[in-house]
């Protein structure tokens, strides 16, 4: 029998999610961000239950292909842009959207010679200081932009929020105002949301919102899960029971003996570690659930096992499987204690866990 560790990816979730961020934005048109494999559910899977969005966003090309290859005509935008001037050719014939956010990349396609048409999403810095024009060139972009013989259509003028998960924090607002100053005499779309702006600041929803994690249920809101937000998580990691031990009193337990027991303990050993993507650094007392009931870690994760304590719950047995996170075990709950965010967790599951579909 193959290893029991299994993501179960829950297709209705993905679908209750969309339609939650089409209320909370109903003048917007949504680009479900499906990049880093759809968050670590699986991006053919992801593209085929979010179909209902009105464009997916990537970020390579590769990912394009893949979605193109399911037989989906749907508008794809190339988040991060291109690297180089023979990605234009592969963006015509995949029929992608691209972002240009730098003057290297304005420059190649002046260079280039082809007519065939492009659509073009421009990326303005208002305070990410990560990749966007300086608002200050706005009017210069712009008529650089309008000067192309490629561009198809008028370009949809967008921004990215740097804190935009601090609701009580000005930082958003301020980038908007700048964002809305500097482009203030120029026509066409904006967009300037991402999950977390959807969540907390409908003054910045515009014309597209960028839903990434919210549309997996997933919450980067300190304090906050998904749930919190009406959202419902579309990923449970599980696994089983491979064993159960007695631990005398003042025994170490797993790697470098961190943990010594303070009592005589019942362990359990569930068949995931790190090695399947769980943190490493999730320390001893994060939760998981054996028979929906609470227990926590013990010891070390190691690469393919972990140790829970099962003192509390005799009934508990080898086989019994085990939830490491799931509807009823917030994934944001790991997440803080591991001192990450939802995000990479799921991200980082890796290829030998099993995926299934409910």
């Amino acid at each position: 029998m193959s290893r029991p560790a299994s993501a179960t990816i829950h297709t209705d979730a993905l679908q209750h999610n969309l339609a939650e961020v089409r209320r909370r934005a109903p003048g917007s048109r949504v680009m479900a961000v499906v990049k880093a494999d759809g968050y670590g559910h699986g991006l053919e899977r992801v593209a085929q239950a979010l179909a209902g969005a009105d464009a997916f966003g990537v970020a390579s090309i590769a990912d394009a292909e893949r979605i193109r290859a399911t037989g989906s005509s749907k508008r794809i935008v190339l988040l991060s842009g291109f690297f180089e001037p023979a990605d234009l050719s592969l963006i015509r014939r995949l029929q992608l959207d691209t972002v240009v956010h730098h003057e290297t990349q304005l420059a190649m396609i002046e260079a280039d010679r082809d007519p065939a048409p492009l659509r073009l999403w421009v990326k303005f810095d208002s305070g990410m200081h990560r990749l966007g024009f300086d608002l200050a060139d706005a009017e210069r972009v712009a008529e650089r932009i309008r000067a192309l013989p490629q561009c198809a259509e008028a370009p949809v003028w967008m921004t990215h929020f740097a804190r935009s998960d601090e609701f009580e924090a000005a930082a958003t607002a301020d980038q908007v105002a700048r964002f809305d100053a500097a482009l203030e005499c120029l026509g066409g779309a904006r967009s300037l949301s991402n999950s977390a702006a959807v969540l907390g600041w409908p003054a910045a929803h515009r014309d597209w919102v960028r839903a990434g994690g919210a549309l997996y249920g997933l919450s980067v809101v300190a304090g906050k899960t998904g749930a919190d937000f009406g959202l419902r998580p579309a990923m449970s990691l599980t696994s089983r029971l491979v064993a159960v031990n007695h631990v005398p009193e003042g025994e170490a337990i797993g790697y470098g003996g961190v943990y010594v027991a303070r009592r005589p303990l019942r362990v359990g050993i569930v068949a995931l570690g790190y090695g399947d993507g769980y943190p490493r650094v999730a320390p001893s007392g994060t939760p998981v659930l054996v028979g929906g009931q609470r227990a926590p870690t013990v010891g070390r994760v190691s690469m393919d096992l972990m140790a829970i304590d099962l003192s509390h719950l005799p009934a508990a047995q080898v086989g019994d499987p085990v939830t490491l996170w799931g509807p009823d075990l917030p994934v944001e709950h790991i997440a803080e204690a591991a001192g990450t965010i939802s995000y990479e967790l799921t991200c980082g599951i890796t290829r030998r866990v099993r995926f299934v579909e409910d």
